[in-house]
């Protein structure tokens, strides 16, 4: 641990470079080096430095991945939704563990892990599947890191995969229907409600269009979310966990916890569906689900009547989400401020309502241009 002379002085006191040898958490040398001024301030700096990096050199941890995923997987199941936790285990089940599972932390590398980078780069994937094996595997090495089994996430230096032709293809198309042509849609489903059940799919697209709810935080809702023309939306509810009928859940993220005021035309529509269900039964009360009744409505089934009702109407089909879209683009197209948009929608940042619709804004450009062209010169 020396102190040596170097050739520089600060207000007249000698200066002196400070080094402090030390072993790593992982096995390896390290120095930190520090200049002071003065022998007093370097001596000084020298005992500061060996307290500090005192606390680094730990017993070196042996874990393999495997045994970091077993601990991970309880860890993530207390911190994250039922649905999103089951998607990350299975990632890295699928694609991590089958090559690195043996791996021991201590002597994991850049390089081993641009190796893995490599082969799943080489995989008949799309780029988001991808992207998403990676924030996997990232999320779990950062947890390793804060439980100072690593002394730093190594595929972080990394970075996630990149979309190569990312420049060749054009940007991906958003799918909405516009206000008439979700008035006709509407029309082919009322034409085919001819019981409760019917009806709660006439209802759940109309709720979809009207507040741009998710379709798991449509088939959530209950007759006690509503409070007057307000729909609280509280929770959400998946269908896709293996082994499991259905699962509630808190909705995708905290700012996705809000409350949509409804229009009069929506209003009016769960006021009649839910005279429906009360006639229906003797057993409804206000935990019924909007849509369903005593239980959701199928997802399959919900796609089966969408497909169904747009080739009826005549329409093109578009996906249960993009009726998202569609409440969004007749939003955008009146002038909406996209962060009214945005709370609407749950969104966690604004960032992400502005880079999915902010070409929806094809007035506000006409109206530039108008301003622009009453600028004429002299």
């Amino acid at each position: 641990m020396p102190i040596n002379k170097i050739d520089k002085k600060k207000n007249n006191l000698q200066g002196y470079r400070v080094r402090v040898n030390y072993t790593d958490m992982n096995g390896n040398p390290r120095q930190v080096e520090r200049t002071a001024y003065g022998l007093a301030e370097a001596n000084l700096l020298e005992k500061q430095l060996i307290a500090e990096f005192k606390d680094k050199q730990t017993i070196v941890v042996r874990k393999t991945i495997q045994e970091l995923f077993d601990e991970y997987e309880v860890y993530h199941a207390n911190e994250t939704r039922k649905s999103s936790h089951n998607k990350a285990m299975q990632i890295l089940r699928t694609h991590v563990l089958p090559t690195m599972a043996n791996h021991r932390l201590d002597r994991l590398s850049k390089e081993r892990l641009a190796e893995w980078k490599n082969s799943i780069a080489a995989q008949d994937l799309s780029i988001v599947t991808k992207k998403n094996i990676y924030q996997a595997f990232n999320s779990m090495l950062n947890y390793a890191v804060k439980l100072d089994y690593l002394q730093k996430n190594p595929l972080s230096a990394l970075g996630t995969f990149k979309d190569a032709n990312r420049f060749d293809k054009p940007a991906e198309k958003l799918h909405y229907y516009t206000a008439e042509q979700f008035i006709d849609f509407l029309a082919i489903a009322k034409e085919n409600a001819h019981s409760v059940s019917d009806w709660g799919y006439y209802v759940f697209f109309a709720v979809a269009f009207y507040t741009g709810a998710r379709k798991g935080e449509i088939n959530a809702l209950k007759w006690s979310d509503i409070e007057g023309n307000i729909i609280h939306i509280r929770r959400s509810i998946t269908q896709k966990i293996k082994g499991e009928d259905i699962v509630e859940t808190p909705p995708k993220n905290p700012s996705s916890i809000r409350d949509i005021q409804a229009p009069q035309p929506l209003l009016d529509i769960l006021a009649e569906h839910k005279e429906r269900q009360r006639a229906a039964t003797h057993l409804f009360s206000e935990d019924f689900r909007i849509c369903g009744g005593e239980r959701p409505l199928p997802d399959t089934t919900i796609e089966k009547k969408n497909t169904a009702f747009a080739k009826a109407a005549g329409l093109p089909h578009i996906r249960i989400h993009d009726f998202r879209h569609s409440h969004v683009s007749v939003l955008v197209n009146e002038g909406v401020n996209i962060q009214e948009i945005a709370r609407r929608l749950g969104h966690a940042d604004i960032k992400m309502t502005l880079n999915t619709y902010s070409h929806l804004y094809p007035r506000e450009e006409e109206r530039a241009v108008k301003i622009l062209d009453r600028i004429v010169p002299k």
